[in-house]
């Protein structure tokens, strides 16, 4: 019979994977625990299986003179009124000793004991392969922590939803549902893995439909390139059930990140759209400079500036007037996901609100200092342009600034030339009435000499 047992377990070994030595140890203790119950047992015992031939043999333990901890322990316990038995075995902790110096002595087995082996062999057999499975179990699932999953609803109502994974059972408890959606029984859904817990019946597996992870995880399994490594998602902004935010960035020169996640006529978008049952995602090509990547995280809306500030790590957006309700958003909700796919604290202004504002700002003495070294273009929304005038210009390298600079050479020029006309035209008058002056004085004198002549002919 223990030759049996030894093969038993050495078919559990390669069956479910468990160690021999695990299975072994495990039948020694139930042993000596069976032993314990007989009549005669030794108070201190130990029971060894010979792995190969499955013989059982007993040994009673003799130990050494007690430490002091252990001998005070027992005097007091002796001196105690209420101490009517002895001390178990369990009460001595045999780690207090060196097995050097713990003397073993074969004793014979008790009469019936192989049966007792059996049925004990049967039962801890049983009860091994039991925790075996669910340690097992506990360890497979506790890997995938953030692994997508697919299962069949078997059972759902207000508190939580039961999935069945095929080994195990998950649990979508209502905090990890998504609002207004239904999970009918024998429904098939997918959902990203969050927690795994112990649980004395096996591992309590918790998934979730409103991880942001499901949205990164859906676009895996739909677009090759994502799963390739070509194309990376940066960041995700999620509020399940009604809009969601991805920033994508290629790895590879010649891959649209947009392109690739949308798909040919937007097929991959609308398998991941139909999986989330009508959320609609907006895909958002990253950027490294703040200002362009809050401008792209604010889309469908147009924005016309963007003002950031990085110390603040803030930004504040100006679009036009009929695109402020569409980049706030219904009840805001465009404005939250950007905040929260960038990062940045976003404030978005009308070009009309902006233009209104800086008419009735007043600048101290520092800040009208700050603004001189800035240029001097206004933007369509009438707000000075924030970017640095270029050393000996009033004026930024922007193209278009920098065709102010030929404009107001060409007004100067018109203005000079028109003083030079003027400066000419004022000469030209001078000499007139210099000349008119002379005639008229070139006259009086003729007439003064013509009398004069006239009075010498009548004398």
């Amino acid at each position: 019979m223990s030759r049996e047992i030894v093969e038993a377990l050495r078919v559990m070994e390669q069956e479910k994977g468990i160690s021999f030595k695990v299975l072994l140890a495990a039948l020694e203790d139930a042993l000596l625990s069976a032993y314990k119950k007989t009549p005669g047992a030794v108070q201190h015992a130990k029971v060894e299986i010979d792995p190969d031939d499955g013989e059982i043999r007993i040994y009673q333990l003799i130990l050494p003179e007690r430490p002091a901890a252990v001998a005070e322990a027992e005097q007091a316990g002796e001196e105690s009124a209420e101490a009517e038995e002895p001390a178990e075995e369990e009460e001595f902790d045999l780690s207090l000793y060196d097995e050097s110096e713990i003397e073993k002595v074969l004793i014979e087995t008790p009469e019936d004991f192989g049966r007792i082996a059996a049925q004990t062999a049967k039962q801890v057999i049983f009860q091994r392969i039991r925790e075996a499975e669910r340690d097992m179990m506990y360890d497979e699932y506790a890997g995938r922590v953030g692994e997508i999953v697919t299962g069949i609803v078997q059972q759902s109502d207000q508190r939580y939803t039961l999935v069945d994974l095929g080994k195990v059972e998950a649990l979508l408890p209502e905090s990890e549902q998504v609002e207004h959606e239904r999970y009918d029984h024998g429904s098939r859904i997918k959902a990203v893995i969050v927690d795994v817990r112990e649980h004395t019946k096996g591992p309590q597996v918790i998934v979730s439909r409103r991880s942001e992870e499901l949205i990164r995880k859906l676009f895996e399994l739909e677009v090759p390139e994502v799963a390739d490594g070509l194309v990376v998602i940066r960041n995700v902004a999620r509020e399940p059930g009604y809009r969601s935010k991805i920033a994508v960035e290629s790895k590879e020169e010649g891959i649209d990140p947009v392109g690739a996640c949308v798909g040919p006529r937007g097929s991959r978008v609308r398998m991941v759209v139909s999986e989330l049952r009508g959320e609609k995602i907006d895909i958002i090509p990253y950027n490294d400079e703040p200002a362009r990547f809050v401008a792209k995280s604010l889309s469908p809306a147009m924005v016309r500036e963007v003002l950031v500030d990085d110390e603040e790590k803030s930004a504040t957006v100006v679009v036009p007037d009929d695109q402020l309700s569409l980049a706030i958003g219904k009840e805001g909700q465009n404005a939250r996901l950007a905040n929260k796919l960038t990062g940045w604290r976003i404030d978005i202004k009308s070009e009309s609100q902006m233009a209104e504002e800086e008419a009735a700002m007043v600048f101290s003495d520092e800040e009208a200092e700050e603004l001189a070294g800035r240029c001097c273009a206004l933007t369509k929304g009438g707000k000075r342009c924030p970017n640095a005038a270029l050393a000996g210009s009033r004026y930024c390298g922007i193209p278009a600034h920098q065709k102010l600079v030929e404009t107001e050479a060409g007004g100067e020029a018109e203005t000079d030339a028109e003083a030079v006309a003027a400066e000419g035209a004022a000469e030209e008058i001078e000499t007139e009435e210099v000349q008119a002056g002379d005639a008229e004085s070139g006259a009086a004198a003729g007439e003064e000499a013509g009398e004069s002549q006239a009075a010498k002919s009548g004398s």
